[in-house]
């Protein structure tokens, strides 16, 4: 019974939303100044958050994009290390247009 409580909750609005954003590309600002950028594959109950194809951009005092990336392939970012996250606008254009072919 608790089960078919918690599918009609909110919790299902909230699971929906992240299986919305599986394989989407996300940029993750941690609290050393480093950000990381690649596809969200999963999380957990820890808000810790795993990535493939990573690349770590260190922190930089003029802009963002200055410097080399270091790729790291899959990555785990613990969640307590999380300060930001954010979703690449181009990889939310194409959620958008599956919804809309589909």
């Amino acid at each position: 019974m608790a089960t078919m409580i918690e599918e009609n909750g909110p919790s299902t609005h909230a699971r929906q939303k992240l299986e919305g954003l599986l394989n989407k590309s996300m940029r993750i600002r941690m609290t050393d100044g480093r950000t990381l950028v690649g596809l969200f594959l999963c999380t957990d109950r820890d808000c810790n958050v795993i990535l493939g194809s990573a690349q770590e951009f260190l922190k930089s005092t003029d802009t963002f994009s200055q410097g080399e990336p270091r790729v790291l392939g899959l990555a785990m970012i613990p969640g307590h290390h999380v300060v930001s996250i954010e979703v690449e606008a181009d990889s939310l254009d194409d959620t958008q247009g599956f919804g809309a072919n589909h």
